[in-house]
């Protein structure tokens, strides 16, 4: 049991190396600073005289001080630990082993998400996520693996305690669904979702569905104009799956951008105007990517390389007969765990990318 507590020791000592490096990578001093200015901003006479440059400033300090305190508390944690472990060792405690090495998991697991918080650095990845899942080549059974595949990232959403909410839902012909669009509301969503597979082959028998994920643009990223008389805006009867995620009425909202032939919808509002407001962020946030698409590098980090929906194509396979195995074909990491990520279990993929992101930067 002893040496369990030395071992302990040794792999908290070499986790103290990569505590300190996140002090650096966050620049400790300089957040410290930044955010007590933010704080005296927000107590100064007329700072609720402009509504949108307080609610920046707000933004900001949150996400600041969010990521200080994180610190903090991860550094208390190591310490609290530090210290049992050498009690324990003084004492020759044999029975606080279990704890410490609990504890010693839970910083561990505390540390892997702050650093994989901070690669999270992106213009736009703070922004919530619109998600849109369509099914590719194989009929129902794609219909079905698309349907099986909103159920996985909205479950993913829960793991992260992101809030989700439905946009556009359209049932398959026999099964599934053929197409869903939803928005992830969180710190992050984007940013954890962008690295998620664009493109994903599930072989039940073959299968294929397409993921696009975009940032929700607010009014603060709002430089699009979008005349009246470029839109054909129809409203029509709700379809779906009823209950929580459509409104049977006649509110739902479908709209065409002429010029570009985007098509966007809502059908989960209880009024035509909250669906139009809605399908008008989505369009707004697909027109804010093609804008982009002039500057390669962006809009890569936007909305990743959208391929064919085919063979070939796949970011990401899942088998399911005769062997399980989930791999993405850009990292090489792979499980055969297959109903943990069916689950929602998608942070060990999404961390080997944004590593493997990470150091094509530093390279």
């Amino acid at each position: 049991m002893l040496i369990q507590l030395e071992q302990a020791k040794l792999s908290l000592r070499e986790l103290e190396a990569g505590i300190d490096d996140l002090k650096v990578s966050i620049k400790y001093d300089s957040l410290v600073g930044e955010v007590q200015s933010l704080e005296e901003q927000t107590g100064q006479s007329g700072f609720w005289d402009d509504p949108q440059s307080s609610q920046k400033v707000l933004k900001r300090l949150k996400v600041k001080k969010s990521l200080l305190e994180n610190y903090r508390r991860l550094r208390a944690s190591f310490d609290d630990v530090s210290v049992l472990i050498d009690m324990a060792i003084e004492e020759d405690d044999e029975s606080t082993v279990p704890e410490v090495l609990a504890d010693l998991d839970a910083v561990r697991k505390e540390y892997e998400e702050q650093r994989i918080e901070i690669l999270l650095c992106g213009e736009y990845d703070a922004n919530n996520a619109i998600v849109s899942i369509h099914p590719g080549a194989g009929g129902t059974e794609a219909q079905d693996w698309a349907q099986m595949l909103y159920r996985m990232y909205t479950r993913y959403a829960e793991r992260k305690k992101f809030r989700v909410k439905v946009l556009d839902y359209l049932d398959g012909d026999e099964a599934g669904i053929k197409s869903v669009s939803f928005l992830v509301e969180g710190t992050n969503a984007y940013g954890y979702l962008r690295v998620s597979p664009f493109d994903s082959s599930g072989r039940r028998h073959t299968s294929f569905a397409s993921v696009e994920v975009l940032p929700e643009f607010t009014d603060e990223n709002d430089d699009i104009e979008i005349r009246d008389e470029d839109l054909i805006v129809v409203a029509h009867r709700s379809s779906g799956a009823g209950g929580q995620h459509i409104n049977k009425t006649d509110s739902a909202i479908r709209i065409t951008h002429v010029p570009t032939g985007i098509v966007v919808g809502c059908q989960t509002e209880r009024s035509q105007v909250q669906n139009k407001e809605t399908a008008m962020r989505m369009l707004k946030s697909k027109l804010l990517e093609i804008k982009e698409r002039e500057h390669l590098e962006r809009i890569e980090d936007i909305t990743g390389n959208k391929m064919n929906i085919e063979w070939g194509s796949q970011i990401r396979s899942y088998v399911f007969m005769p062997y399980t195995l989930v791999k993405d074909n850009r990292t090489s990491y792979e499980t055969g765990n297959i109903q943990a990520v069916m689950d929602g279990e998608l942070d060990g993929f999404i961390n080997a990318f944004l590593k493997l992101t990470c150091k094509g930067t530093d390279a």
